[in-house]
C-alpha cells in the first residue's frame, strides 16, 4: 500500500510540475490591452501595455501585515514605443529568456525588439533597443 501511495504522489507531482512550465500562459494574439507576465521569481510579473509596450515590475507578498512594503509596480518603460495612431491591442508581447532578469519585447507589427531587464534595483531596470 505505501508503494502505491508514493508511486501517485510522485506521478501526481510529476504533473503538476509540467503543467507550470508555460512561461506565457496567454497567446500573443489575443486582444486585450494589458497582460501580466511572471518573472522566475515567485513575487514578480512584468505588466505590459500591448497597445503601446509600456511596462512595470509588479511585486507582490503574502505577509499578514497591511502595510504593503513588498507590493506594488515599478515603471521599466513609461515611453510609448509607438506613436498613439499606431497603437492597436496585443501590437507587443514578451519572451522570457534564460536569463531570469531577462526579456524580449517584441513589435508583432513591425519585427522591432528591445531587452527588457527588470530588477529590485532601480538601477538595473529598463529597456535598451536592439538595432
Amino acid at each position: 500500500m505505501k508503494k502505491i501511495t508514493f508511486s501517485l504522489i510522485t506521478v501526481l507531482a510529476t504533473m503538476v510540475a509540467c503543467s507550470q512550465t508555460n512561461s506565457n500562459p496567454v497567446a500573443p494574439s489575443d486582444n486585450v490591452v494589458y497582460r501580466l507576465f511572471p518573472t522566475e521569481n515567485v513575487w514578480t510579473f512584468i505588466k505590459l501595455n500591448t497597445r503601446n509596450g509600456q511596462m512595470w515590475q509588479v511585486q507582490y507578498d503574502v505577509q499578514g501585515d497591511n502595510r504593503g512594503d513588498n507590493r506594488g509596480e515599478v515603471s521599466l518603460s513609461s515611453i510609448s514605443l509607438v506613436p498613439r495612431a499606431s497603437e492597436t491591442n496585443g501590437r507587443f508581447t514578451l519572451y522570457p529568456t534564460q536569463n531570469m532578469w531577462t526579456f524580449i519585447l517584441l513589435d508583432q507589427i513591425d519585427g522591432n525588439m528591445w531587452q527588457v531587464q527588470w530588477s529590485k534595483d532601480a538601477n538595473n531596470r529598463g529597456i535598451i533597443p536592439m538595432d
